[in-house]
């Protein structure tokens, strides 16, 4: 779950890091009378995505009546073909030096990962593309947290000596934020030295692990609600979980590992997957609504159905399926693998009902449906 920046930087403020003295704004009138209390401050346009500051979403203004124009040319315009609605009014803060910190899960180490780069801002793109060995990569053992020694180490080979205790006081508070919340990923770029010596969060990404919204229901109130697409939004009405993704190979499968599982064998043979959906016991009742799901999917040129039944019956799903069929009238090529509990029977109806041979083997089922997806012709 994505946050708005303000709601990160207000978890960064409990855990002892600093960030600017701040107010949020609707209009510009508030606007206005945050600036006549903080001085000189930056505007910053509230969304959920990269980009705003070089789409003009990150402003200053000197004095109440410059903040009064910005904010009401902000709140006027889309930005990023998105629509304006909180503003962020910061006291803008003199700024000597800046860095780059995050934390984010690293999938394949099943741990924490602390980058850390002696540029921040807008420099941080380019030190990945030209120079990425200084950007620090630190994996991070659970059970002992952060290395403090190795820490400064890594500040010292990174030229930091003048202000490697606070930079390593930095780091330890960041990991204590992304502990404590559950984070997928706790990013502060850019990470201000002041002329005054301080370390300040000017900005802040908070992204919450979606499998811990259960047990975070106040920080989950305060996160942004998931963008569906219009198919995505029949699918959660409907309660069905469907993901619609870019390539052509539609997924029809009867639990999430076998979804998966079809959608990492379909890349292997060559094909993109269109869509994860996974329709269980209930498909039976939904199997309509799981059908046209996927059919309405305009890139779709060929659906995989891949059923393998323990616990529920293969017969039982291929039955809903058969009857939803005169109603949903696919116009791709339909594919199908069937194996486990009432194989037999749901093979039988698929063949004398629908006129099919399902695959023996999933593999084949699986190379057929990405070489029907690719065959040249106009989509659906």
């Amino acid at each position: 779950m994505n946050f708005l920046e303000h709601a990160g930087k207000a978890l960064l403020a409990a855990a002892g890091i600093e960030v600017p003295a701040s107010r949020i704004c609707h209009d510009p009138e508030e606007v206005a009378t945050a600036a006549e209390a903080l001085g000189p401050v930056m505007i910053k346009a509230q969304l959920p995505h990269g980009g705003r500051g070089m789409a003009g979403g990150v402003r200053a203004a000197n004095n109440p009546a410059q903040a009064f124009a910005i904010a009401a040319e902000m709140l006027c315009n889309p930005l990023l073909d998105r629509p304006v609605s909180t503003l962020l009014v910061e006291a803008r803060i003199p700024v000597a030096h800046s860095f780059y910190a995050a934390i984010l899960n690293d999938p394949a180490a099943k741990a924490p990962l602390l980058l850390f780069a002696a540029e921040g801002g807008v420099a941080i793109e380019t030190l990945v593309a030209t120079r990425p060995e200084q950007i620090a990569h630190l994996p991070i053992d659970l059970r002992d947290g952060l290395d403090d020694e190795l820490l400064l180490h890594i500040m010292v080979h990174l030229g930091l000596e003048p202000a490697k205790e606070a930079l390593v006081e930095f780091c330890l508070k960041l990991y204590d934020a992304y502990r404590v919340n559950d984070a997928e990923l706790l990013e502060v770029n850019p990470l201000a030295l002041t002329t005054d010596g301080r370390l300040v969060a000017l900005d802040c990404t908070f992204v919450l692990d979606d499998a811990a919204l259960g047990r975070r229901e106040s920080l989950a109130r305060r996160g942004l609600a998931p963008s569906l697409t219009p198919l995505e939004a029949r699918a959660h009405d409907a309660g069905l979980s469907f993901i619609e993704l870019a390539g052509e190979v539609g997924v029809l499968a009867n639990s999430a590992g076998l979804a998966m599982a079809s959608m990492d064998a379909i890349r292997h043979f060559g094909g993109r997957p269109a869509n994860y959906l996974s329709i269980g016991a209930a498909a039976y009742g939904l199997s309509e609504t799981a059908f046209s799901l996927v059919l309405a999917h305009r890139q779709v040129k060929s659906l995989l159905v891949n059923f393998c039944g323990a616990y529920v019956r293969t017969d039982v799903l291929i039955e809903g399926l058969v009857e939803a069929w005169p109603r949903c009238r696919p116009r791709v090529p339909v594919i199908f693998s069937i194996h486990g509990t009432g194989e037999d029977r749901a093979v039988a109806l698929v063949r004398d009902q629908l006129g099919m041979t399902p695959f023996d083997r999933m593999d084949d089922a699986v190379r057929a449906a990405v070489e029907a997806a690719q065959r040249p012709g106009p989509a659906p």
